[in-house]
């Protein structure tokens, strides 16, 4: 039977779209608690399927699929530009498709206005009703009204007509910033995008004995399973080795092992492949937020992944990617690596920070080792040594040596000059994963 947490993520996912909910309406339909409702009005936030905005209350949104995440929704406009809804908050689950920003005579601006447009303009009246009849929803800076006309054609149409004290430029800039964000984030492998579901999942459950082990193992030829109540909730995982000895009769629940290490849906790729490798896992279960399993994903899985997303162009770039890109190889007999300290890389003093220094320490690594080894690290250590302040504009030289690379392990230092003087030193220890 379905917890009450888990009846009311349904009730919200079965609502209609741009319907407006409460913890007292939850708390009421449902005969719950208020903080149970509250509780899982924000689990449903987190899902993206309803968002939360001042001074209007929680809606039910579109659920954005993850090739379409770069749009907005109005809503989460209204959240990013602090924004104050003066009508057609039923429409506010809609998502827009671009932005137009309207700083020339009506009859040129209107050429590039259309249904499902964001159309940010100042206080000009009569553009905020045209807009409107365009199919546009308008988004009014510097702080202004609009006419009650406007208003109520908004509500009409359901199309948000929304208020921020930030000027043009400025709303501009958050709004694309927002989208730039999103594209960094639709980058990111998830662990959703690679699990093998719960329809193709082998598992066993807490009445099973061992002879189910065996008989799973001569079918699929795998040796580790999870291991579900009747619920569906992650109970254990058993593997050869806990089998070892045992007598077909035994309950499962008696050799595996109790409290697995378990991951969810939204967890990124990489941080579960550092997982398996820093545990030694070969599965993993992917469990919901009530710990119910969703699947499994393998080792093998996640670094196929891994090794596809290094190969993808990228649309957003990070800081680290920013870091990165300035590195240049200069190997002649020796290996050296050459990089530029640009703007973006130094602290409020104008020099080197910390964190991009260690950056290019673990970047350099990762590159000296895919000389003499294929797949990618984890990094386990880094002892970093700050001798002297590196200013913008400098070359810096780094010379790196590895002095450990086994199969498994890998240990490498590297210097930082900048001139002839050195800058800073560090030694590294990984974990190879191949």
């Amino acid at each position: 039977m379905a917890t009450k947490h888990e009846q009311i993520i349904e009730y919200i996912t079965n609502l209609a779209v741009g319907e407006k909910i409460s913890v007292r309406s939850i708390a009421k339909a449902l005969t719950v608690s208020e903080g149970t409702a509250y509780r899982a009005i924000k689990e449903a936030e987190n899902q993206g399927l309803v968002s939360t905005i001042e001074r209007v209350g929680t809606i039910r949104i579109e659920k954005k699929k993850k090739d379409n995440i770069e749009k907005l929704t109005y809503a989460e406009v209204v959240n990013i530009v602090d924004g104050q809804v003066l009508g057609g908050r039923e429409g506010l689950h809609k998502t827009l498709n671009r932005f137009v920003i309207g700083a020339m005579k009506l009859d040129a601006m209107m050429r590039y206005v259309e249904a499902g447009n964001l159309l940010i303009v100042g206080n000009r009246d009569q553009v905020h009703k045209v807009g409107l009849e365009a199919g546009a929803a308008v988004l009014i800076t510097g702080g202004f009204d609009t006419s009650d006309e406007a208003k109520a054609l908004a509500d009409e149409l359901e199309l948000p007509i929304i208020s921020t004290s930030y000027d043009t430029f400025t709303v501009a800039a958050m709004i694309n910033r927002a989208i730039y964000d999103q594209l960094i984030k639709k980058e990111i492998v998830l662990v959703d995008d690679v699990l093998i579901p719960f329809q193709d999942t082998y598992y066993m459950t807490t009445q099973n004995t061992v002879e189910k082990w065996h008989d799973l193992n001569e079918k699929t030829g795998h040796s580790r399973y999870p291991v579900i109540d009747q619920n569906l909730k992650i109970k254990g995982m058993v593997a050869a080795k806990d089998v070892l000895g045992a007598t077909k009769q035994t309950p499962i629940e008696k050799v595996m092992t109790g409290n697995p290490i378990t991951v969810n849906e939204r967890t990124s790729v990489a941080a579960a492949a550092h997982v398996m490798v820093w545990e030694g896992i070969e599965l993993l279960p992917v469990i919901d937020s009530q710990r119910k399993l969703l699947g499994v994903i393998s080792r093998q899985d996640v670094l196929k992944a891994l090794q596809m997303v290094q190969r993808q162009p990228h649309i957003g770039e990070t800081i680290e990617d920013i870091v990165t890109s300035r590195i240049r190889d200069v190997s002649t007999e020796e290996l050296i690596f050459e990089c530029e300290v640009t703007p973006q890389m130094t602290n409020q003093l104008g020099t080197i920070s910390y964190g991009v220094l260690t950056t290019l320490v673990t970047e350099v690594g990762r590159r000296v080792l895919r000389k003499f080894k294929k797949g990618d690290l984890v990094v386990e250590n880094i002892t970093l040594y700050f001798i002297k302040p590196v200013q913008i504009d400098s070359i810096m030289t780094i010379r790196p040596k590895i002095l450990e690379s086994g199969r498994r392990n890998g240990k490498i230092d590297v210097e930082l000059y900048h001139g002839d003087d050195i800058v800073g030193k560090a030694l590294m220890m990984v974990q190879l994963i191949d």
